[in-house]
């Protein structure tokens, strides 16, 4: 394979840099600290540490893809736990693929990540071309196209209500933009979820692991218009 310049087929204009740093190594903290008495308690994420309790497994789910009869009941699952029509649920594996993901679908734009927050929003709308700027709240947010807002906020615990933030999606919607409420610690917290009230100019993110303390099951949701959800399934293609 040859390469015409550059990185050849590699440049394809994705900013380099380190991967950004995020809690939940214990291997690491294990190393630092090897005489520290366990079981330990990691406090560097916001996973519930009392799991819920799994049943046995059927083998033979290791042993096939899912079918849409299966794709159709988690569906299911999640429109009746969220609020909203089946339609308008995307599953996915985890919500950090749907954090990487929804930035490409959108033309370039102005994007303002209310924070300090979670730092892949941030870094997953420059990766995919736009511009992106930190505010301190929504009022600070100007003429973005694109609003991020986390509810309630990691890692301060800020949160906004649903009124405010609904009124905020209209005047996005009237210009054409987004906004994309990350709803991750929405269990943790007496919020009221937007899933119930979606409008074209609303993306909800849901996080299935931080609630049930289930982090190695990479579940996600995104919960939007459903136009706007089967174009966020495409994108993530079958089986994800």
């Amino acid at each position: 394979m040859s390469e015409r310049g550059g990185h050849g087929v590699w440049d394809f204009g994705v900013p380099e840099g380190e991967p950004i740093a995020h809690g939940g190594d214990l291997d690491a903290a294990r190393r630092m600290f090897p005489q520290a008495p366990e079981p330990w308690l990691d406090l560097s994420t916001g996973i519930n540490p009392v799991p819920y309790p799994c049943p046995p497994l059927d083998a033979t789910l290791f042993h096939r893809l899912p079918s849409v009869a299966d794709h159709a009941a988690l569906r299911a699952a999640a429109a009746r736990a969220y609020g909203a029509a089946a339609s308008c649920i995307v599953p996915a594996p985890g919500t950090q693929i749907l954090i990487e993901t929804i930035p490409r679908l959108v033309a370039p734009s102005a994007v303002a990540v209310v924070g300090p927050t979670y730092a892949e929003h941030a870094a997953a709308w420059a990766r995919a071309g736009h511009a992106v700027s930190a505010v301190r709240g929504l009022g600070e947010a100007g003429d973005a196209q694109v609003v991020v807002v986390v509810n309630p906020n990691n890692p301060d615990g800020r949160t906004w209500p649903a009124s405010t933030l609904l009124a905020a999606a209209d005047d996005l919607s009237a210009r054409g933009g987004m906004l994309l409420v990350d709803e991750a610690f929405a269990d943790f917290e007496s919020v009221d979820s937007l899933c119930p009230y979606l409008r074209p100019g609303l993306v909800v993110l849901r996080s299935f692991g931080k609630t049930y303390g289930l982090a190695g099951l990479r579940l996600g949701f995104a919960v939007a218009e459903a136009g706007h959800a089967r174009r966020i399934a495409a994108a993530l293609g079958p089986w994800a």
